[in-house]
């Protein structure tokens, strides 16, 4: 049922629409642009939480995802799989299972949305751009994206509360949020 649903998706193809999926994919590379957000945020003072927040769960993502359960389930690519689906971009040669890019994705967006509303509501649009072009790019199967999503969103909760309990709530009185104006 998967094959059939990336199959379906390889239609849509359009030169364009392969430009923009994999520019969109390379923001999603080794999390490079998720650690910069993070990275951006934690230096501004009134920003800093939710850097931490980005960044702390980046790092665990990493752990979880990257080292511990992509290497204990092992599951292969659909490129992998299927060779005659022309790749737009080099064959990852890590495992599938969880998407990294969403996992790191969703983490970050989900960081972000807790503190920050709109700023969130941005990041998950993206966060969901990135997803959905490891479908389209024939480099994920739906359930490893729907895997990274869900486990990058845990994550990320665990982790704004995890914040919460060791540092105290933030400005507005335990949400963490201390909502500025982008």
């Amino acid at each position: 049922m998967e094959f059939s649903i990336l199959y379906w998706i390889q239609g849509l193809h359009r030169p364009l629409l392969d430009s923009f999926m994999a520019a969109v994919t390379f923001l999603g590379e080794v999390g490079w642009f998720w650690i910069l957000t993070g990275t951006l945020l934690f230096c501004v003072k009134r920003t800093r939480r939710c850097g931490a927040a980005v960044l702390l769960s980046l790092a665990v993502g990493f752990l979880v995802g990257n080292c511990l359960l992509k290497n204990v389930i092992g599951r292969s690519r659909p490129c992998w799989i299927d060779p005659g689906v022309v790749l737009l971009i080099a064959s990852p040669d890590d495992y599938s299972f969880p998407s990294g890019h969403t996992l790191a994705s969703f983490e970050s967006a989900v960081s972000i949305l807790l503190c920050y509303r709109r700023w969130g509501i941005a990041a998950l649009v993206l966060a969901c751009l990135i997803s959905f072009s490891r479908l389209y790019l024939f480099v994920h199967f739906p359930t490893d994206v729907l895997a990274g999503a869900v486990l990058g969103t845990g994550i990320a909760v665990l982790v704004h509360y995890l914040l919460d309990k060791w540092t105290g709530p933030g400005k507005d009185g335990g949400t963490g949020r201390t909502e500025v104006k982008p």
